[in-house]
Parts: C-alpha cells; structure tokens; sequence
C-alpha cells in the first residue's frame, strides 16, 4: 500500500488536528500526521516541533529508538534556541519514560538523563529570546525531580538485599 499525500491547502488544519491528537493521548497519530505534512513542506517548523514531541511523547509506551529519532529532527530546527531546549526535552522525557518503568538500575539512568537536560537547559537559557523563561521553568522541573530520586551522597553505598528472603 501507498501512502495518500494531503494537500499543501490542509495543513493548516492537520497542524491542529496533530496537536489535538498529542492532547489526547494519541501520539502515534499526531506523529503520522506530521510526517505527512513535512512530506510536502520538509521545512515546517511547527510540524517539526509537534513531530519530535509526538515521539518522546511515546518513551514511555515503546522500547524503540525513539532518542535517535527525536534527535534526529534537531538539525532541521532553523533556531539554536529551539535546538538546544528540545535538546533538553528529549532527555528529560526519556528520563522520566525511565522512572516510570521502575526497573533495576532505572533511577540512576534517569538521574544522567535529567543532568543531560539540564545541561541543554542551560545552554538554551544563555540564548533565549527576551522575556522566554520555558527552559527555566525546565531546568527548575529536573532539579525537583532529581531532588526526588537521585540518591543522596550522604546515605553512602547502598547495601545488596535480596528479593527473596532466606
């Protein structure tokens, strides 16, 4: 089967429908959507964005390369500033996709992941635009986190106990 290209008069409206998709839930359909606008504008800012937040939208639900993905819509943001913040968005999603698994090992991932954000987070706050304080407010988010599961220095190493007892 082929794919059926929509019309160039339609993406205006597909642009909200893709958004309203992600609100509902319902990002597999909002990334399809944006892969059939960037099939006739390749440069559209907006589905490009709506695209990569589709994908980490769906960390938590697939074990698929969705990082590389997401990543690789970065180089076609024509803004530094938006590179660097979805930079910081990718991680930060993949992070929390990692504690919500709660597997072995899961929150010290996430703690690098979070420290990865926040490192985008600052790059993108040294260039931001007057008066846009989003990668901030991110940046607050991955500390508070990380104030909640990253494991504290003081407590020392943590003993090995068993799932099962004696």
């Amino acid at each position: 089967m082929q794919l059926k290209p929509i019309t160039r008069e339609g993406i205006p409206a597909a642009l909200q429908k893709a958004e309203r998709y992600r609100l509902l839930n319902d990002s597999s359909a909002a990334e399809s959507i944006c892969l059939d606008i960037l099939e006739i504008e390749p440069e559209n800012q907006s589905a490009l964005v709506t695209l990569l937040l589709s994908i980490t939208d769906q960390f938590g639900e697939e074990l698929t390369d969705g990082v590389h993905q997401a990543r690789g819509v970065l180089p076609r943001l024509k803004d530094d500033y938006k590179r660097a913040y979805y930079a910081g968005i990718i991680c930060e999603r993949r992070a929390k996709a990692l504690l919500h698994r709660s597997s072995l090992g899961a929150a010290d991932v996430a703690v690098d992941w979070f420290h990865e954000a926040m490192t985008w987070y600052e790059r993108a706050e040294a260039i931001r635009p007057t008066g846009n304080d989003e990668s901030i407010l991110r940046w607050n988010t991955c500390v508070r986190l990380l104030g909640r599961h990253e494991p504290s220095a003081r407590s020392g190493p943590r003993e090995y106990e068993p799932a099962l007892g004696e």
